[in-house]
């Protein structure tokens, strides 16, 4: 969570920029306290913060100043005069970066398999959060330099970036609503017969912290999926997400019986189906990665409100990883 402070010795030459956030209170949230709700519409900024821009009358519900501890109802509509100051925890850093797309707005990134998103104690530094900063040291005026959403170190493939509050806010509207649209290219152990929904609730592991699990006091999560290829022992399947938690995909499928191949935390022991080739047997041995990727990613563009869809093809060692696996289908007459 991004703390936003004030500096009460600015003059008025020297005010931090301003930008107008806005935004309709969901129906869910009605009954809620006025900085409650606020939390929950822009988490990037802390409560505190929030707080303190309401009782500054920087916040205005339908128009009118209210208290932070005023009852909203639902509905109505909310804007906010977020002041900006740039973040200097995170120093920029000269790493490449896959770009595919780029405004004024946003940023699309197609991110290798081993790039930390975000700096944490284990990564203080090397992540996207510090390239992005060196690509661009505007986004240090951006909560979290503009990252709204994640992909585990090992997942590769494509994330959306905002450059400023407003498309940041927008962007997290959409993750939120569950508009925007994320596709991914799954390779899992075990033979599918079909596709499916998993609608279950994802939350911390009940005793191993670093890991998540199915728990009836998890959030909401909902995974959809479809089988793209079938081989011996394994299936291609493609992977859409209205929810977006932590390890999601590879929790679901895990929890189905079909995990991850190479999942190093939800897949348990290495499985060799018995009689395979020997490319196959060399690469299951080498894989050291979740075969996971994000192909496809569709949004609207918070500027225009256009709808916008990018994709990025798998990279080289998924690729392979297909190749080896319909190889080895073929071998025994499997191939589709």
């Amino acid at each position: 969570m991004h703390d936003i402070g004030i500096n009460e010795s600015l003059d008025e030459a020297e005010e931090l920029p301003v930008e107008e956030l806005e935004a309709e209170v969901p129906a869910a949230l009605g009954g809620k306290r006025l900085d409650q709700a606020l939390a929950e519409m822009f988490p990037d900024f802390s409560r505190a913060r929030l707080a303190q821009w309401v009782k500054e009358e920087k916040v205005l519900v339908d128009g009118k100043v209210l208290r932070p501890r005023d009852k909203v109802i639902g509905g109505e509509a909310v804007i906010v005069r977020a002041e900006v100051e740039a973040d200097t925890r995170f120093q920029p850093q000269d790493i490449p970066l896959d770009i595919v797309y780029e405004d004024d707005s946003i940023i699309v990134v197609n991110k290798p398999a081993g790039l930390v998103v975000h700096p944490a104690a284990g990564n203080p530094d090397g992540t996207m959060l510090n390239a992005l900063l060196h690509h661009d040291p505007q986004l240090a005026m951006v909560p979290r330099a503009g990252i709204v959403h994640r992909l585990d170190k090992d997942t590769s493939g494509l994330l959306v970036v905002a450059r400023t509050l407003a498309a940041q806010n927008s962007l997290v509207i959409q993750l939120q609503e569950r508009t925007m649209s994320r596709e991914y290219d799954a390779v899992v152990y075990g033979v599918l017969t079909g596709g499916g929904t998993v609608d279950v609730p994802i939350g911390r592991h009940p005793v191993d912290r670093k890991r998540m699990a199915v728990t009836p006091g998890g959030k909401p999560a909902v995974t959809h999926y479809r089988v793209a290829e079938r081989y011996r022992a394994f299936t291609h399947i493609k992977v859409q997400l209205e929810t977006g938690r932590t390890h999601q995909i590879r929790v679901h499928m895990a929890h189905l019986h079909y995990p991850l191949l190479g999942d190093p935390v939800y897949a348990g022991r290495l499985r060799i189906p018995a009689g395979c080739t020997p490319a196959l047997n060399d690469l299951l041995h080498t894989f050291r990665r979740q075969a996971l990727h994000a192909a496809r990613l569709g949004l609207d563009h918070p500027e225009t409100g256009e709808y916008m869809e990018w994709e990025a093809p798998m990279p080289d060692d998924m690729q392979q990883l297909i190749e080896v696996l319909r190889d080895d289908a073929r071998s025994v007459g499997l191939a589709e």
